[in-house]
């Protein structure tokens, strides 16, 4: 008796790519890396992404303009295509403010799905202020904030609420999205 043959990995277009969203200082990071420990899925931080252009703008306190956002969403957009294409899931983190940004992500081919990560101005304001070493600067808040479109209806994706703690706010994701931790 032969064994069986080993079955073709899933199509990519059944793969999720999933993009947790918000402006600065909501802690997409934070919550990005433990989405992406619980469901076993690899992860990426999108200011890696960023040329370096971008990342001195942000540094002076010049917002980006779309133009600047194009590559680097484009780059994301890759990023999460190569994960579909290799039969696989990932995380990474965006801001996503504007609905033509998250258009552009979703192009990557896998299923994009959106966790908007939300809170008042005043707790990102204070989250801002108590952080050191990242190029964004409190300033740009209000711009960010300008530029946010919530999530639409017809958009693959939940809004949390930030004030709980990061494991909350995971755990509340994972729920609402309806997907499983990993055992273990």
């Amino acid at each position: 008796m032969s064994s069986p043959s080993p079955q073709p990995p899933a199509p990519p277009e059944t793969r999720t790519g999933l993009v947790v969203m918000g402006v600065s200082g909501a802690g997409k990071t934070t919550v990005a890396r433990l989405l992406a420990d619980r469901l076993g899925w690899a992860f990426a931080e999108a200011d890696d992404f960023h040329p370096r252009t971008n990342i001195e703008k942000m540094r002076a306190g010049t917002p980006l303009t779309d133009a600047d956002r194009l590559p680097w969403l484009r780059a994301i957009a890759a990023w999460l295509a190569g994960w579909a294409d290799a039969g696989e899931n990932a995380v990474v983190t965006c801001s996503a403010l504007k609905r033509g940004y998250r258009d552009v992500l979703r192009d990557a081919g896998p299923r994009i799905r959106f966790v908007h990560l939300h809170g008042d101005r005043d707790i990102l304001a204070r989250r801002l202020g108590g952080r050191s070493g990242h190029f964004m600067p409190p300033a740009l808040l209000g711009s960010q904030l300008a530029d946010l479109e919530p999530l639409e209806a017809d958009e693959d994706g939940v809004v949390v609420d930030i004030a709980a703690t990061p494991d909350e706010v995971a755990a509340d994701a994972l729920r609402r999205l309806g997907l499983a931790a990993r055992p273990g």
